[in-house]
Parts: structure tokens; sequence; C-alpha cells
């Protein structure tokens, strides 16, 4: 295209680390994404393969969005009670795939990709009721009362030179990395999870009651991409606009867990990454050099970080034959 790559990447990179308001842009657009990397993360270590976290998250922003219309209630009752709805929400769409599973036999891969769909059209219905749609022209619902954004203070934001939409997620992220990490490595739960990802056979044998914990497995799989919905909803827009394609929250997270190796706090850092790409790549249009060059980049991590379990079987299996 006859463009530099030296001028491209580095128009990305003071792009996302230019400034002050270009960083807290970076984790405004990464906090969500930590979210739902931790929700597929967290279903991965457990063996179930969960690309229905783009449906978790949408059902979750929406249930926070309609508390958040519907509630006339202070801050301190209305941001938690919006929280708590939109975890109970992406629960629900996660144990529900869950039931077919365990109860059914039906395949978890083909029922989250089509619970994403019904997720998708029922936000759409449900922001076009009359009692949550915009009294305006715009395609979208109501705002959600000012008491339930958790932006950070006006005074923090311009003192500081943060990005207008800078908000509290990012620590509500940190809270839930620090959460996962200790429910997978530390507690009896997080074991018997695991064991059920390795083998479910043996796991099963050895007592574990395995369809309980892929119910479990799903729905805090759920839940956290559910909060993930409900951050980008209150720390930002502030209101739904009606879908015409999914947003991509979801499907994004999967790349997010897969960068950070499935692993909380890797996921947290593949988060931030991302989410420099996703706002420095915003910037590569003032050099006329396309935005697909972040696909690019995140596609080619994704690929060598696949390709390495490749070599490491290989160099396994040649130990192995040498020995």
């Amino acid at each position: 295209m006859g463009i530099s790559p030296i001028a491209a990447y580095q128009r990305l990179i003071t792009g996302a680390f230019g400034s002050t308001r270009y960083l807290s842009y970076c984790i405004v657009y990464a906090t969500p994404l930590i979210f739902t990397g931790l929700a597929v993360a967290f279903s991965f270590r457990t063996g179930v393969f969960n690309i229905g976290a783009e449906g978790q998250f949408v059902v979750g922003s929406m249930a926070a969005c309609v508390v958040g219309i519907l509630v006339p209630a202070p801050s301190i009752v209305l941001i938690p009670l919006c929280f708590l709805v939109a975890a109970l929400a992406g629960a629900l769409w996660g144990v529900i795939v869950g039931f077919l599973k365990t109860r059914f036999g039906i395949n978890e891969v083909l029922s989250m990709i089509m619970f994403n769909w019904i997720a998708f059209y029922l936000s759409n219905y449900i922001a076009d009721l009359d009692i949550i749609h915009s009294t305006g022209s715009a395609e979208a619902t109501k705002n959600v009362a000012d008491a339930a954004m958790i932006l950070l203070p006006k005074g923090l934001i311009d003192g500081l030179s943060l990005a207008p939409k800078a908000n509290w997620g990012i620590f509500l992220a940190i809270i839930a990395t620090v959460i996962v990490y200790v429910v997978i490595n530390k507690t009896t739960t997080g074991y018997e999870l695991k064991a059920v990802g390795f083998n479910r056979s043996a796991a099963e044998y050895g007592g574990i009651n395995v369809n309980r914990s892929i119910l479990l497995a799903l729905a805090i799989s759920g839940a956290l991409a559910g909060i993930g919905g409900a951050t980008q909803l209150l720390g930002q827009g502030g209101r739904i606009s009606i879908f015409t394609a999914q947003e991509n929250f979801g499907f994004q997270g999967i790349s997010v867990a897969l960068i950070g190796a499935s692993n909380p706090v890797g996921v947290f850092f593949a988060g931030l990454f991302y989410g420099a790409l996703k706002y420095g790549g915003t910037k590569l249009n003032l050099i006329q050099a396309p935005s697909e060059v972040i696909d690019i980049i995140t596609g080619t991590v994704v690929f060598f970080i696949a390709i390495s379990h490749i070599f490491r079987i290989r160099v396994r299996k040649g130990g192995r034959q040498h020995g």
C-alpha cells in the first residue's frame, strides 16, 4: 500500500501510550475484554469451551440497563444492584447451556452460538419496549440514571487529563482477576473444576460430581461476562443501542484468553494489550493505514501461541525417543 511499516507501528504505539489520556483510553477499552477473557479462560480451565460469552455479555448489559433505568435508588444501592443482576443474567445464560449439555448431551458450542443470537434479538426486543426505549429519535434505550454510572469524579479526570469516560471498571477487573486466580488455584472447588477439565472420566471415578462442576463453571463464567457487560454500559455509553450486528466483546475475549494462556493474571495483561491495540489502531487512519492491521497482529499472536503447543509436543516426543 506504499505505507511505511515503521510509521504505522510508530503511530500505533504513540496512539496507545503517547499520553496519560491515550493510556486511560486503552484501559477503558481493555476493561470489558478482561472480563470476557476471564470468563472464557475460567471455562477453558474446566474443560468447557465457552463461545457464548458474547451472549452472556449482552444479557448482562441489558439486565443492568433495565435496572439502571427503572429503579430509583442512590448510587450506593443502585450500582451494586446493577452489577448483581448483570452477573445473575450472565450466569443464567451459561447455566441454561450447561443444563442442555448435562441433561440431554447437547453440544455446548452449538448451543452457545444459538444463544448468542437469542441474546442479540432479546436485547433488541427489550430496547424497543416503550418503557425502555429512548423518547428521542435515537434507536437506543433511555440513559441509565446518573446514580448508576461508575465514572471517575470529573475533577480527577480533568486533573489527571484522563479520558472523559475513565471509570472504576479497571479496579473491578483487578478484583475479579484476583478472585478467579484464588478460586482456581487455592480452593477445593477450583481443584475439582480443573480435575474435570483434565480428565472428566477420572474426576468422576474420584468422586467428583462432573455435571455439577460443569454447571458451576458455566455459571461463574457467565457471571464474569455479564459483569463485563455491565461495566461497559455503566462506565461508558450509559445506554444500549439497538444492535445491527454483534459487538464481538465475547469473541474478542476468546483471543484475550488464548493470549493470556487461560491464566487469570495473563488474561488481565492480555486484555490491556488488546485494549491498547484497539485504541491505538484508531489512530492508523491518520496515515491512511488500514485498521485491519490490528486484526492481523492479534491473529498472528494467537497463531504463534497455538503453534507453540505443537512444538512443545514434538520436543517432548523427541526427548522420549532420545531417552
